[in-house]
């Protein structure tokens, strides 16, 4: 049987438009891979960013509360101490001391220094 020459026959077209679909789907599937990963990555980065951020408001909430605890121990003593020593006033100022320190507006060091200068008064 003699070979055509020129135009590919039926056969020949099939296969060459299925070589171009197939090249086609590969190149359409890796953009879309692609615009995936891409977008993933994007998504990533801004759960990132509000986690970081809701980070930095924990910790500035939690610097906001230490200094407020931190000027109420510095305000707490000062009364305490421009008390006069006396029987019953002294029990009183003592029993603040310790309920100031079971809060933890003072500490360990505070209580003792405020105890003992209330005491030697």
């Amino acid at each position: 049987m003699p070979r055509r020459i020129g135009r590919p026959g039926l056969i020949g077209t099939m296969a060459r438009t299925a070589v171009i679909s197939g090249t086609a789907t590969a190149v359409s599937g890796g953009v879309a891979r692609r615009q995936a990963g891409r977008a993933q990555s994007r998504q990533q980065q801004q759960y990132l960013e509000q986690q970081q951020a809701a980070q930095v408001q924990a910790n500035e909430a939690q610097l906001a509360s230490m200094q407020a605890q931190l000027a109420a121990a510095q305000a707490q003593p000062a009364v305490v101490e421009a008390a006069p020593g006396g029987g019953d006033d002294m029990m009183a100022q003592l029993q603040k001391l310790a309920e100031m320190k079971n809060a933890g507006i003072l500490s360990d060091s505070e209580f003792a220094a405020a105890k003992a200068k209330l005491l030697s008064s």
